[in-house]
């Protein structure tokens, strides 16, 4: 778990994470959004809708450690700069930020704070799509290919780094390499494991955070259920999609990339909702 918790938030300390973190992702998401459920409802109680909001948002930067909006920023100026793959996975090493990183931002942004300003504050539903982007994050790093020769989510195929950007594999970086079939199979048993846990705690999760506390009829109750699901679905399919069109353009994932597509499952769901409820 440590592991995870290096490698999803500022916390455990410098860790290089191997295949069994991936098995830890839906958790560590959970504590995550149970936390933030628990400071929006706190805050909530004393402060407007949209301030308790911000918040929020504030909140979930300071506990990811801003990497997952930093994904962002890089996979959003990567994958919609024109050129070869390899120029794409340059740019996104930059550290500079460019205008397609700076508009997903704000969009990203200002999407997330008006759906949550939309809602009632709703611990549980945060838990579990919190839940579920890790959950994708950690499945597509057991079934995607990796875009890079090296680099510290290499890590998730069993291969040892070091900080300069080397394999133990015995290959300078920008070498293509092929992971060894035994450290490939194990990180994708640890994925599955990753998804099913994350099924698991996020479908509960954001079914009981719909359901408690409601007041309405039945079909009001179905029909609020029903959107929660729908969010859960949209949101999975809007982080796929990332991972996807990083898999046609980079040749695979990248750190950058998993934390773009946990952005984005968590703010297409949060969008679903606002609209639904």
């Amino acid at each position: 778990m440590r592991q995870a918790l290096a490698f999803l938030t500022p916390l455990g300390g410098a860790s290089v994470p191997g295949p069994r973190a991936l098995r830890w992702f839906p958790v560590v998401g959970a504590a995550t959004g149970l936390l933030l459920g628990a400071i929006w409802w706190g805050v909530a109680q004393v402060v407007p809708p949209g301030v308790a909001a911000g918040i929020v948002l504030a909140g979930d930067l300071a506990l990811t450690g801003m990497l997952h909006m930093d994904g962002l920023l890089d996979t959003a100026d990567g994958l919609f700069l024109h050129g070869a793959a390899e120029r794409r996975l340059e740019v996104m090493r930059d550290s500079a930020v460019g205008a397609f990183g700076v508009s997903a931002a704000v969009a990203v942004l200002v999407l997330r704070w008006a759906a949550l300003d939309a809602l009632a504050p709703e611990v549980l539903v945060l838990a579990g799509i919190w839940s579920i982007s890790r959950a994708l994050m950690g499945f597509s790093a057991g079934y995607v290919p990796y875009a890079r020769a090296s680099g510290i989510a290499s890590a998730f195929l069993g291969q040892g780094i070091d900080m300069a950007g080397q394999g133990d594999t015995g290959m300078q970086a920008g070498e293509a390499s092929l992971p060894n079939a035994e450290p490939v199979a194990s990180a994708r048993a640890c994925a599955r494991a990753c998804g099913l846990a994350g099924l698991a705690l996020g479908i509960p999760f954001t079914l009981a955070g719909a359901a408690w506390p409601f007041e309405g009829t039945g079909a009001a109750l179905l029909a609020h259920l029903s959107g929660a699901l729908a969010a859960l679905l949209l949101g999975v399919a809007a982080g796929a999609g990332v991972v996807l069109l990083a898999r046609r353009r980079l040749g695979g994932f990248t750190g950058d990339v998993l934390g773009a597509a946990g952005v984005v499952t968590e703010t297409v769901a949060l969008v679903v909702l606002g609209a639904r409820w």
